[in-house]
C-alpha cells in the first residue's frame, strides 16, 4: 500500500497515521490509510460512506 495517505497523498510517516481495516484487525484487511483523524474524516465526508450504512435502531430495542 505504500506510505501515501489515501485522502491527500502526502506520505503518512511524517504525521500520526490511521489505519483503517475492513474485517478482522489485521494489517492484511488494510483498506485506507490516512495522516491523521482530519483526512480520515474528509474523505469519509467526500465518499459519503457514512450515508445509509448506519446500523438500525429503535426505541424499543
Amino acid at each position: 500500500m505504500g506510505t501515501e495517505c489515501t485522502y491527500c497523498n502526502s506520505d503518512i510517516e511524517r504525521h500520526d497515521p490511521v489505519y483503517v481495516n475492513e474485517g478482522e484487525n489485521e494489517s492484511t484487511n488494510q483498506t485506507g490509510q490516512f495522516c491523521n483523524y482530519a483526512c480520515l474524516d474528509r474523505h469519509i465526508e467526500e465518499e459519503s460512506l457514512m450515508s445509509g450504512d448506519a446500523c438500525e435502531w429503535s426505541p424499543e430495542s
